[in-house]
């Protein structure tokens, strides 16, 4: 089943209303309507940076564990820790279902290691993320922004293990 959380609002955002001009976090006029939805659709324009990406599952099983739409307040602890751009830009982007329920709420983080992402934290696959508190995800933020190793300062039973086939 699709998310139903497919038209929320980035960043806490409320909609364009009509007549009313807004602008996204790249700065962009968004269409009514949208939160961050650029009016001018430039193909070539390039995306906007991040260090890390942390996708979290939305799909039924993961999104039923959560209280709360966990991407918006988790861009919003972002914004309060400066980390809503610049270099050290950490990015939440929902996803369908991981296939693995059993974990709920799960998390999969990648290091954008084209640039100043770390390799150790790349492809680290987080579980019951639902459980995480403010401080759990601002420590996780923190470490990913001081390129800590992730696996170095959080308990094993916080990763998912990825079974290789070889």
């Amino acid at each position: 089943m699709a998310s139903k959380l497919q038209n929320s609002h980035p960043f806490g955002a409320s909609p364009a209303k009509k007549g009313e001009v807004k602008y996204n976090e790249m700065g962009n006029e968004v269409v009514e309507g949208y939160a961050c939805k650029p009016k001018d659709f430039d193909p070539n324009r390039p995306i906007m940076h991040y260090k890390s990406l942390v996708f979290l599952c939305d799909d039924e099983r993961c999104a039923k564990a959560q209280k709360i739409d966990k991407a918006v307040h988790l861009r919003e602890l972002l914004k309060e820790m400066g980390l809503n751009k610049g270099k050290n830009r950490i990015k939440i982007s929902r996803t369908g279902c991981f296939g693995a329920c059993r974990f709920r709420g799960v998390a999969h983080i990648t290091e954008n290691t084209q640039a100043n992402g770390n390799a150790y934290n790349n492809s680290l696959w987080l579980r019951h993320t639902h459980t995480y508190d403010d401080a759990k995800w601002k420590k996780i933020f923190e470490l990913l922004v001081q390129d800590k190793p992730l696996k170095e300062y959080l308990d094993e039973k916080e990763f998912i293990p990825m079974k290789v086939y070889g």
